[in-house]
C-alpha cells in the first residue's frame, strides 16, 4: 500500500484535507497527515517510510529528501516551489511537482483588493484615485497574470504584459498588449504586477533603475516573492518620489523602514496569503492528491518542475 503523507505546517482546511483523504482513499493508498508541526525533526520522522508527499511552503530540503527512505514524488500544492530542493530531487529521482492554476484566481482577486486598498488612501477618508483609464503592467504572464489582465479589463485598465515564454499572439487574444522588454512595461505603466519566480536572474531584479522608469502616481504590487525586490533600492525610490506605493502580501526584511517613513503609502498582509481562500485551500490540495495516484497508476509526469 502506497503511503501518502500531507506535512503542513499551515494546514489545509479540514474540508481540504477531507477531499484529499477521498482522492487517496478510493486509490487504495494510505493518508497520514502531519499539520501545525513545530521542530523540523517532526518532519524528518513522518516522511522517514511514506510514498508520496504533498506540501505547501513547507521546506524539503536535503535533510527531509535524505531522510525519506522511499519517497517517489512530492508535490507542492501552488504554483511557486522554490521551497523544494530540485537538485536533490533530481539526484535521488523523486519527482517534483506543482499545481499549476489551481490558486491563480486567489492571487489575482488579492492583487485588487491590495490595490483598491492602496490607491484609496486604505480608506482614511483622503481623497485616492481610480484605476479606470490607467495602465496595467503584467510582469511574467503564466496563469495568475491571465486572470490579472481578466480583472483588470473589468476595471477599464489598458493592460499590458512582459514574459518571452509567451507568444505575442496568445497575449493579444486576450486582450492584452505584448511589450518587448521589461524597461518598456515598466516606462509604461502606472500599475505593475509582478508574478516572477525567485530563481537566479530574478533575485533583487527588481531595483531603482527599472523602478524609476514608472510614471507618476506609480504603484507597484508584489504577489510573487520578497527575494525579488531590491529591497534597499526600492526605498530609495520610496524616499525619492513620494507618489510611489508599495503593496505585497509578504512583508519586506526591512519592514521597520517602511513603517517609520512610508506610513500610508504601503501595505503588508500579516503572512503570505495569496492562496488563503477556501477555494484555492481545495483545488491545490485535492490536485496535488490526483497527480500523486495519476503517478503512481500511469506514470503522468505532467506537472514536473525537476529533471
Amino acid at each position: 500500500m502506497k503511503r501518502v503523507l500531507v506535512a503542513t505546517e499551515k494546514p489545509f482546511s479540514k474540508m481540504a484535507v477531507d477531499q484529499i483523504r477521498k482522492v487517496v482513499d478510493e486509490a487504495g493508498y494510505e493518508l497520514r497527515l502531519l499539520e501545525k508541526y513545530k521542530s523540523p525533526s517532526d518532519l524528518l520522522a513522518a516522511v522517514a517510510d511514506v510514498d508520496a508527499l504533498i506540501v505547501r511552503s513547507d521546506k524539503i530540503d536535503c535533510n527531509v529528501l535524505e531522510s525519506a527512505k522511499n519517497l517517489k514524488i512530492v508535490v507542492r500544492a501552488g504554483a511557486g516551489y522554490d521551497n523544494l530542493d530540485l537538485v536533490t530531487c533530481s539526484s535521488k529521482n523523486i519527482v517534483a511537482m506543482n499545481t499549476p492554476g489551481q490558486n491563480s484566481n486567489a492571487v489575482a482577486e488579492l492583487v485588487f483588493g491590495m490595490l483598491v486598498y492602496g490607491i484609496r488612501k486604505q480608506y482614511t477618508g483622503a481623497a485616492g484615485t481610480e484605476l479606470r483609464g490607467k495602465s496595467l503592467g503584467i510582469h511574467a504572464y503564466g496563469n495568475v497574470g491571465y486572470y490579472v489582465g481578466k480583472i483588470a479589463h473589468g476595471f477599464g485598465m489598458k493592460v499590458y504584459a512582459y514574459d518571452p515564454y509567451v507568444s505575442a499572439d496568445r497575449m493579444q487574444s486576450h486582450g492584452v498588449e505584448p511589450v518587448n522588454s521589461i524597461e518598456e512595461l515598466y516606462r509604461t505603466c502606472e500599475v505593475v504586477s509582478l508574478h516572477i519566480p525567485a530563481n537566479a536572474s530574478t533575485v533583487n531584479s527588481i531595483n531603482k533603475s527599472l523602478l524609476s522608469l514608472m510614471p507618476k502616481g506609480a504603484v507597484l504590487v508584489n504577489t510573487a516573492r520578497k527575494e525579488v525586490i531590491n529591497e534597499a533600492e526600492l526605498v530609495e525610490v520610496m524616499n525619492e518620489r513620494p507618489d510611489f506605493i508599495y503593496l505585497s502580501d509578504i512583508a519586506p526584511d526591512n519592514a521597520d523602514v517602511f513603517k517609520q517613513q512610508f506610513g500610508g503609502r504601503y501595505f503588508f498582509t500579516p503572512k503570505k496569503m495569496g492562496a488563503q481562500t477556501d477555494e484555492a485551500n481545495i483545488n491545490a490540495g485535492v490536485a496535488a492528491a490526483r497527480q500523486i495516484v495519476s503517478f503512481f497508476t500511469s506514470g503522468d509526469e505532467t506537472f514536473r518542475v525537476n529533471r
